[in-house]
């Protein structure tokens, strides 16, 4: 986990980084990002960790094409609708 944190500061930068981890409630983090501790089953912290990274990265990608969605309401129709 710590490694995955540890990427993940290189594209984010630290505080977004470590800021996410933590909201991953199973785990404790240090401030250089690595893993304290884990409470609970190691699998489903690693994988809640993940789904926080993914969910960030898809929110910056919307965010990076909403000037595409307002000048096409078509495509961001899509994308709300999963087509």
């Amino acid at each position: 986990m710590s490694e995955i944190i540890q990427k993940q500061i290189v594209i984010l930068g630290p505080e977004i980084a470590v800021l996410k981890a933590r909201n991953v409630p199973e785990i404790s983090i240090e401030n250089d990002g690595k893993v304290a501790d884990i409470k609970g089953d190691p699998g489903q912290a690693l994988e809640k960790l993940i789904d926080t990274y993914v969910e960030l990265s898809g929110q910056i990608v919307r965010n990076a094409l909403g000037s595409i969605f307002t000048k096409y309401p078509a495509v961001s129709a899509k994308q709300r609708s999963g087509a």
